[in-house]
């Protein structure tokens, strides 16, 4: 990878936590998987192999697009956009069903998801537009184009259905539109109106109205509509302090759906107590420290935007999963970024972090070459100065 010279504090953070946190993952896959699959294909390996693949192939594109300078992503954010179109449609027609939902598209040995690519995409095209015009300052404004694009893309992705990614969305757009200048006022208007047509969205969908009854009270119908909910806050209490030990999980033997994707966290809660629970919400933490520091300190109006939007977006999803988990959001069906199981959500955020490390690694040369500049001609001019008084 790319490395800036110096001490790169943030550089390194986000290096540490995304490789742990890839690390991590493939080991709770496997605790979490391992008994289904050995009960179904007589291989516990399976989710694992397959995890592994995954992760080799996020981390070449994060190597990739952590050595390619990211103005270059700036000019290929219209074809970009367009093909990321062009698949949402897609998967509605040719789709691969699962559990009522058509999310994905078979591509030789995986399923691509491309809802996924639209989140890393969308936040390339806002980044990219906001950097050359200035912050919308009325909601006619923040429509063209900003809200005619993104509505459009996340109606396409309710379609699916998929609730939870499209709220991934509307946290990353919003990230960039704070970081432009963006006034909170209209951002709150804004929201209103988001808000009134996502609950629209829940109604019309029998599902998702369950969905919200059970989490306002999941125990009215705990083998029906508030099984999942109260199955992770069963594996969260049985967890205690420190846990029941690494796979030693009960909840993950067809008590808990989808317990190596959407809630493996209630696994890291059963198996590795509070303490393992908040390793994971510590080293989210530390991602969203870096990453917006990063932001902070970029002086490139891309850059800066686009390293506030893929922060947001990675940190923004990892706060909805948890709190799905733990029962204070409904549940959306969004997966823990790079430690749930999933193919495409791994392979984008990976290559996320690659574009992320890029802005790191030229905003340091930026400073180091700029300072030590900026002092020399600062000397020049005290001693000129220092000349000028002597002759005087």
């Amino acid at each position: 990878m790319k490395r800036p010279g110096g001490n790169h504090l943030e550089y390194h953070l986000l290096v540490l936590v995304t490789l742990g946190l890839v690390a991590f993952g493939l080991v709770m896959v496997y605790s979490a998987s391992s008994a289904r699959a050995l009960l179904s294909s007589d291989a516990p390996s399976y989710y694992l192999k397959r995890q592994a693949i995954y992760a080799v192939m996020g981390l070449v594109a994060l190597v990739i697009l952590s050595r390619l300078d990211f103005h270059r992503l700036r000019h290929a954010t219209q074809p970009l956009l367009a093909t990321t179109f062009v698949l949402l449609v897609a998967v509605l027609a040719i789709g691969t069903a699962v559990n009522g939902a058509r999310r994905w598209i078979p591509i030789g040995f995986m399923n691509f998801q491309p809802s996924e690519l639209a989140k890393l995409v969308l936040a390339l095209w806002t980044a990219a537009l906001l950097a050359r015009k200035p912050a919308p300052r009325t909601l006619g404004e923040l429509a063209k184009p900003i809200g005619v694009v993104v509505g459009l893309a996340c109606a396409l992705i309710l379609i699916e259905p998929d609730l939870g990614t499209a709220i991934a969305i509307a946290i990353m757009v919003s990230a960039i539109l704070v970081v432009s200048g963006t006034r909170l006022r209209l951002l709150a208007s804004a929201a209103g109106i988001a808000t009134s047509v996502v609950l629209l969205a829940i109604w019309l969908e029998p599902y998702r109205r369950e969905r919200i009854f059970s989490f306002l009270d999941p125990w009215h119908d705990p083998q029906g509509a508030g099984f999942q909910s109260v199955q992770s806050m069963i594996a969260l209490g049985s967890g205690g302090f420190f846990g029941v030990g690494l796979g030693e999980s009960v909840q993950k033997i067809y008590y808990l759906p989808e317990a190596s994707t959407d809630m493996i966290f209630a696994i890291v809660g059963e198996e590795l107590g509070l303490i393992g629970a908040m390793g994971v919400i510590a080293a989210f933490a530390v991602f969203a420290y870096a990453g917006f520091n990063i932001a902070l300190h970029c002086r490139d109006p891309f850059g800066k935007r686009l390293a506030a939007g893929i922060t947001a977006l990675i940190c923004g999803q990892a706060a909805v999963n948890v709190s799905a988990v733990m029962g204070i959001a409904p549940l959306t069906g969004i997966p823990l970024p790079f430690v749930s199981y999933g193919g495409s959500s791994l392979v984008v955020g990976l290559a996320a972090v690659g574009i992320l490390l890029n802005i790191a690694s030229n905003d340091a040369v930026v400073r180091e070459t700029e300072v030590p500049d900026r002092g020399r001609r600062n000397r020049r001019t005290r001693a000129a100065g220092t000349r000028r008084r002597r002759v005087a």
